[in-house]
């Protein structure tokens, strides 16, 4: 049965030195939640601390409504997916994804229809033989989710479970990952620092940044409607501009939210015309790199700190360096960023 996962008010320090700061997040029931954020971050020790393998400073973990504190880790109802997959190399397919049953004393009869329904799910029905060294990456990446989705856990954790495979392989199995847990239904919370995983599997995704939560939000959410400049800058990329008065003045673009900061345009939100129109901001193409089903173009605007990126998908007007263009926006409505610095500073000085 799924169960919610809450975090409240987390702080982990070691060795003096904050890790989690005030890490606060709810995981409904049935739902796959990622951690995503740089290295040192946070994401890692806040699984760590799901795990049972690190001990909070202050706040708690409820897991289904009971608190974890104090519960060691192979008492929690979890099953963890490592990043080197932590397989037993002497060991068969089978027994390695048994060998939790056998932490738990289950019968030889209730053993074999679990790892045979476990080997199933993950699509290796006739793979409980061989040894495990003997399997490719992939391979041994589904013997690992089996094995922690053997015993029926409330809570699957994944720690970067992808990141040792290769591009085309990892996509690929992101594809499996959600399926699997659309069928299982098990809770999950995921890691990871690669932005097209944690959008392209997660119900929620939780920006991380400092020890702390910057956003969070669905998919769309975050990438569309990024809260900060790190969560803009960090999700794909974006076109930070200043706003004054509530406008992007280089762009003639009214912006909601407070009448002065930043705010996020993103590469695909800038449709790129060659030569200026009347109603198009003017300016000169600066650089075109072709990237397979789009074309990333940097075009120089009076009044722009930087030059701005321009997605420009195939089939579309392809200029050349030094070519006079003419932008025009046609996104979302855009909206001041916030200063999570500033925030916390006003805040105190309250």
């Amino acid at each position: 049965m799924s169960v919610s996962v809450e975090i409240d008010a987390l702080n982990v320090s070691l060795g003096g030195s904050p890790i989690l700061r005030d890490v606060s997040l709810a995981v409904p029931a049935g739902s796959f939640v990622t951690l995503l954020g740089p290295s040192g971050s946070g994401k890692t020790t806040t699984l760590n601390v799901l795990a049972g393998f690190t001990e909070a400073t202050s706040g708690r973990v409820l897991l289904g409504g009971q608190p974890l504190t104090g519960v060691p880790p192979e008492k929690r109802d979890i099953g963890m997916v490592f990043q080197n997959y932590a397989l037993f190399p002497h060991r068969t397919v089978a027994q390695n994804i048994e060998f939790p049953l056998l932490a738990r004393k289950l019968p030889a009869s209730q053993r074999r229809a679990r790892v045979d329904r476990a080997l199933a799910l993950v699509h290796l029905p006739q793979a409980g033989g061989p040894r495990v060294q003997s399997l490719s990456g992939g391979q041994q990446q589904r013997v690992a989710l089996a094995r922690a989705l053997v015993y029926e856990p409330a809570l699957l954790l994944l720690d970067e479970p992808l990141a040792a495979l290769d591009k085309q392989l990892r996509e690929a199995m992101q594809y499996e990952l959600g399926r699997i847990q659309r069928e299982t239904g098990t809770t999950t919370v995921a890691v990871t620092h690669d932005q097209t995983e944690a959008l392209s599997l997660s119900d929620l995704v939780a920006v991380m940044n400092g020890g702390r939560i910057e956003q969070i939000g669905t998919p769309e959410e975050v990438y569309h409607r990024p809260a900060t400049p790190f969560v803009a800058q960090f999700l794909g990329e974006a076109n930070l501009l200043p706003v004054h008065a509530g406008r992007v003045e280089a762009l003639g673009l009214p912006v909601e939210g407070a009448p002065d900061g930043s705010t996020v345009i993103r590469p695909e939100d800038l449709a790129l015309a060659l030569g200026e129109g009347a109603d198009a901001t003017p300016g000169m193409v600066e650089q075109v790199v072709f990237q397979g089903p789009r074309t990333r173009v940097t075009v120089t605007v009076t009044g722009c700190p930087k030059p701005l990126v321009v997605s420009v998908p195939a089939g579309g007007p392809i200029p050349a360096a030094g070519d006079s263009v003419g932008l025009r926006y046609r996104g979302p409505g855009v909206r001041t960023l916030s200063d999570p610095a500033a925030d916390r500073a006003s805040k105190i000085a309250a």
